[in-house]
């Protein structure tokens, strides 16, 4: 493994700065604070390629591998994790479950769409009973004619009222659990589908997040990804892809807090010396810089794994999601301590990086799930397959 990025890469991360500091970094504070989805700064990334990821090029993606893709999402991560989720979904469950699983229409008409950044699509899978345990779904499907007809609610559903589709999840038969799962495509605008937006969220404000209702909502067969009652093997399609996106989101989040906690400790003066010369100062900085790189080295290995063709990589996925998690939100808290009372203030993104870095350790399986996952794998409970 050579983590040194060759030119193709350097030029791809680059891009994505160059877009993120000129484009995006002076309008994320307003976004963040009105709870708005920044649709044309997406739209904008849409048209610099930075939205089709690792999606082969003959569906509209840009074709990256995942080194390059890790190393993008990080980099626009720093600035905005919410613009940096955008350019995960088509790498995502969202993408790779029509990728894997959809048909010719499907990829035309929904992936390659979604990579230009001419539809925007989301993924329906958590209910209000069932988030980790997907199995344990409540939302029904049933066969009506020569359709579809979905009932029941999904929530904590991101970019609620801006898709224009999603990717939901409902079960023929509930006492059949995991075998009688159907995934299917459900544009925004189809009868009986409606929605409701949480408003003034603690974290991840920019990002639309609420529930989605289904009520006798009748969807065509062309519109079932995959097999009927195959549907966990398409939700859980994309778990590498996804904690992937979230690792490099997360350390993208950290060395933003390490930058701007290193910044300032140059700038800021008391008892006649900058910060930085206080030993408690700089013992934060140094464990900072070691969680970051470790975090880093762990999304690269992930990434390395997926080039290689391991599609099963879920106890490093596991620990890769945790660990980076973890050290994001540690690393906005140390921020939080060396900026003191200006960390409140809007007016600096450190407060932002502290409210975004909680709910990572969330998004893609709870820390807790990533925990056991690995506490399995080590003792051998669960395998890959």
């Amino acid at each position: 493994m050579d983590f040194a990025l060759n030119d193709q890469q350097r030029m791809y991360r680059d891009l994505v700065r160059d877009f993120a500091r000129r484009e995006v970094a002076p309008h994320v504070a307003e976004y963040d604070r009105e709870e708005r989805y920044p649709t044309e700064i997406v739209k904008h990334a849409a048209e610099l390629g930075l939205l089709g990821g690792v999606v082969p090029e003959e569906y509209g993606g840009a074709g990256l591998d995942y080194v390059t893709y890790a190393v993008g999402v990080e980099e626009m991560a720093k600035v905005c994790t919410t613009v940096a989720s955008a350019m995960s979904r088509t790498s995502g469950l969202v993408g790779a479950a029509i990728l894997q699983f959809g048909s010719d229409a499907h990829k035309r008409d929904y992936l390659g769409a979604m990579c230009r950044g001419e539809s925007l699509g989301a993924t329906a899978v958590t209910e209000p009973q069932s988030g980790s345990d997907v199995a344990a779904m409540e939302t029904t499907v049933r066969r009506d004619g020569d359709s579809y007809l979905i009932n029941g609610s999904k929530i904590w559903i991101s970019n609620l009222d801006c898709s224009d589709w999603f990717l939901t999840f409902a079960t023929l038969d509930r006492s059949m659990g995991k075998d009688a799962i159907c995934a299917f495509i459900v544009p925004a605008d189809t009868p009986g589908l409606s929605f409701r937006v949480f408003k003034n969220k603690v974290g991840i404000r920019a990002s639309s997040t609420g529930e989605l209702h289904f009520e006798d909502v009748r969807v065509p067969p062309e519109n079932l990804v995959g097999e009927e009652g195959k549907g966990l093997r398409v939700a859980l399609s994309a778990v590498e892809n996804g904690r992937l996106a979230v690792s490099a989101r997360a350390v993208g989040l950290a060395q933003a807090c390490l930058d701007e906690s290193i910044r300032y400790a140059r700038e800021r003066v008391v008892f006649g010396q900058p910060i930085g010369e206080f030993q408690l100062i700089k013992a934060k900085i140094a464990e900072m810089m070691v969680d970051v790189e470790t975090a880093r080295l762990l999304v690269y290995r992930l990434a390395w794994l997926r080039d290689q063709g391991v599609r099963r990589a879920r106890q490093h996925a596991a620990m890769t999601k945790l660990h980076s998690t973890e050290i994001a939100l540690k690393a906005a808290i140390e921020a939080c301590q060396i900026f003191g009372a200006y960390s409140c203030s809007e007016d600096l993104p450190v407060g932002r990086f502290f409210r975004d870095a909680k709910f990572l350790q969330i998004v893609e399986g709870t820390n807790e799930l990533q925990r056991l996952l690995i506490a399995d794998y080590a003792l051998g409970y669960r395998q890959d397959r």
